[in-house]
């Protein structure tokens, strides 16, 4: 079924209309490996069949300032990013920033167990909307500050 790895882009504002909150920091997602004494390795955005787009990615949990519930208030939601996201505002508490996620994608899937079942959905985003440490940035024009292969 082609529809079970869709991923649909929607409007950060019409899913958390009063944003979220940042808890705690972004940090690099690892890949699992059986061998403890394994050194960590940090999870790229590939499927089984090999598909994806090779970026790296990252988790974090955020708070939805409009859910109501704790267990439908929090999220974890992964980065999908050449370099870690980084928020530009400052804490309001600590440990707790605003943010507005760009490129949100969402996924649904099928949460809790036994006959108390219901839809949940898997969260990603391409980064934080003001982010200013150089993720977004293109590479510098390396091309630029060599010489041109005149004599000086």
């Amino acid at each position: 079924m082609a529809l079970k790895d869709m991923w649909i882009p929607t409007d950060f504002r019409s899913v958390f209309p009063k944003g979220v909150l940042l808890l705690g920091d972004v940090e690099a997602q690892t890949e699992f490996s059986e061998d403890r004494n394994a050194p960590k390795r940090q999870a790229q955005d590939y499927d089984r069949e090999g598909n994806g787009s090779g970026k790296r990615l990252w988790k974090a949990t955020i708070m939805d300032r409009a859910g109501g519930k704790a267990n439908q208030a929090g999220y974890d939601i992964t980065f999908v990013a050449d370099q870690m996201p980084v928020p530009s505002e400052p804490e309001v508490l600590e440990g707790l920033r605003p943010i507005e996620l760009e490129g949100l994608l969402l996924k649904p899937r099928v949460v809790g167990n036994g006959q108390f079942k219901s839809i949940g959905f898997m969260i990603r985003a391409t980064g934080i909307k003001g982010d200013n440490s150089g993720s977004k940035q293109a590479p510098a024009d390396q091309g630029a500050a060599r010489p041109s292969g005149k004599a000086a």
